[in-house]
């Protein structure tokens, strides 16, 4: 489980109570995935025509640069500082590409996107404030002392991001929209990466590679590479000012070939 000795934070099965630098291989070195889904992006930015290269591409990119550096920090050198590193940067891209797709995609109006933005913090901070001990769960003020644990080894925070992926995809498809399939197979991978995520301890003694716990949390990194990049690939293709959807199935009594 868990556990803070000084400064050193010991979140991961593969680090176990091991303080060195490199106790962590596999969850530092995984955070290549995200510089690699940000090198693709730049790729695919740069094939665009100039005038399709929108800001929001690029700074989507650097995000994918800073998650896998903030994590790789985060999984060599785990203190209070490097947590920030490893969280914040994701907690922009969620708030960043939501509103993205509520302003391209779903083409709200900036209120309405504020308040969606607001209502998603608010999740956020109520997500992450729940704690499960004995069996129950609860708010942080209301845990029995000594009892706080995060649930799902802190996965349940990333439920608003979930939901609010699906219903993106969700609406998309029921608009027919071209950038649904991809929002669809990021809602996808992102649970296959969120189960991984919360498994790491419950998994800890199964998984040994060259004779050491792994556990399961690097291939939360790999996954949710994969997310990231969908869901750039989606915006970078499909998000642009112009709303774009497929054509309307033709009409039977369309077919220029119909009996007159």
């Amino acid at each position: 489980m868990p556990f803070q000795t000084g400064a050193t934070i010991f979140d991961y099965c593969e680090r176990g109570a091991n303080p060195a630098f490199w106790a962590e291989p596999l969850n530092a070195v995984t955070n290549g995935g995200f510089i690699v889904a940000g090198l693709a992006g730049v790729v695919l930015s740069m094939r665009r025509p100039s005038s399709g290269r929108s800001l929001w591409y690029w700074f989507f990119i650097l995000n994918f640069m800073a998650i896998g550096i903030g994590s790789f920090l985060f999984h060599t050198v785990p203190n209070v500082t490097t947590v920030q590193a490893d969280t914040i940067p994701i907690g922009i891209f969620m708030i960043a590409y939501l509103t993205f797709a509520m302003k391209r995609f779903v083409r709200l109006s900036w209120f309405l996107t504020a308040a969606g933005i607001a209502a998603f913090i608010g999740a956020m901070i109520a997500s992450l404030n729940v704690q499960c001990w004995n069996g129950r769960f609860g708010f942080l003020d209301n845990v029995p002392p000594g009892a706080q644990a995060k649930c799902l080894n802190g996965s349940l925070g990333y439920a608003p991001a979930l939901i609010a992926m699906w219903a993106i995809a969700g609406w998309l498809m029921m608009k027919r929209h071209p950038a649904a399939p991809l929002v669809f197979a990021a809602g996808a991978t992102f649970i296959i990466s969120l189960t991984f995520r919360s498994v790491d301890f419950s998994l800890c003694n199964d998984i040994i590679l060259c004779g050491r716990k792994a556990g399961t949390h690097f291939v939360w990194h790999l996954l949710n590479s994969l997310t990231l990049f969908l869901l750039l690939l989606a915006g970078i293709k499909y998000g642009g000012h112009r709303q774009e959807v497929l054509p309307p199935r033709p009409k039977a009594s369309q077919d220029r070939y119909a009996f007159q």
